[in-house]
Parts: C-alpha cells; sequence; structure tokens
C-alpha cells in the first residue's frame, strides 16, 4: 500500500449519485504491517463541502468519518478528516490503540490526503485496468466534454447510466 508501511485504499462497491448518500466502499488499510479491511456507506454528501460516511462491516466497535471542505480561493482547498472510532477489545482494545494503532492510522489518513492532493492537483493516479477500447471512448467523451477530468467524465457516465436503468425499472 505505502513505501512507509502505513496507507489506505478506498474501492467504490456500489456507488449512488457519484458517491453521494448510499454508496458503499470497502477501506483496505496497513496499518504498519497490519493489514484491515472495513465496509462503508455514504450517510452525508454534500458536493464540495462535505461527505460522511460509517462502518457498516469491520473490525472495530464504530467507525465514523467526515471529510469537510472549505475554499479558501482559487485552487487552495482546506480539507479537513474527523474520525470517530471505537477498538474492539474493550480495556485492551484501549491500550492498544495508545501504544501503536491511533499514530499508525493518523500516518494512514495523511498518507491519504497527500494522495488526494496529488489527485486534485492532476499529478496522482488511481490505478485502474481498463482495455485500450474502452480507454480511447473515454478521452473521444472527454473531448466532447471540453475536456474536463476524467474522473467528471466517469461521473457522467454513470449517472446516465443510473438515469437508463432507473427508466429501464419503470
Amino acid at each position: 500500500m505505502s513505501d512507509k508501511g502505513v496507507g489506505m485504499t478506498v474501492v467504490p462497491m456500489d456507488i449512488k449519485a457519484g458517491m453521494g448518500v448510499g454508496t458503499t466502499f470497502r477501506v483496505i488499510a496497513d496499518f504498519t504491517g497490519k493489514r484491515l479491511e472495513w465496509d462503508c456507506e455514504t450517510t452525508e454528501f454534500d458536493r464540495e463541502e462535505k461527505i460522511s460516511a460509517k462502518m457498516i462491516k469491520g473490525p472495530f466497535k464504530k467507525w465514523q468519518i467526515t471529510n469537510a471542505f472549505k475554499a479558501l480561493g482559487d485552487n487552495l482547498t482546506r480539507v479537513t478528516m474527523t474520525v470517530d472510532y471505537g477498538m474492539p477489545f474493550g480495556p485492551l482494545g484501549g491500550i492498544i490503540n495508545k501504544i501503536k494503532f491511533a499514530k499508525s492510522a493518523e500516518r494512514g489518513m495523511e498518507t491519504a490526503l497527500y494522495k488526494v492532493r496529488g489527485l486534485l492537483e492532476g499529478n496522482g493516479s488511481i490505478p485502474v485496468y481498463i482495455t485500450l477500447d474502452a480507454y480511447q471512448k473515454l478521452l473521444a467523451e472527454k473531448k466532447k466534454m471540453n475536456n474536463v477530468p476524467v474522473s467528471t467524465v466517469l461521473t457522467a457516465i454513470l449517472e446516465k447510466y443510473n438515469q437508463l436503468e432507473a427508466k429501464i425499472q419503470n
């Protein structure tokens, strides 16, 4: 996950309205050699302002995260990540948290934020494997949309798909 031994990856499982409320995703984290996985659901989504999620299955007693975004100017945004979690194993979990987990988790969150920063600044990447034909179609769609970011193109495609799917079901 990370050359520092601490890292986090988020894998969408069921996307609703461009990562909106109801979207489920898996968090895969490496905390200095200890791999943990848990599933979450987006509980609050206010585009460009706040995204909140809670654990629906995983190793913690509870795990809730909120990412808040505040525009500070052109191309400058403050991102605040707040995590409220409870360790399993009662008092022993509290000791493990203080000795090892809290610092490791903090480094993992920091690493994740640097990855997001790189993506937003256009010098980061997410490993995605698609066919050459699919990639060419994606680039053609990007061109039609005045060369907006690929993530915007993908979100638009997914939203159109969701609309078509809804029409078919009705």
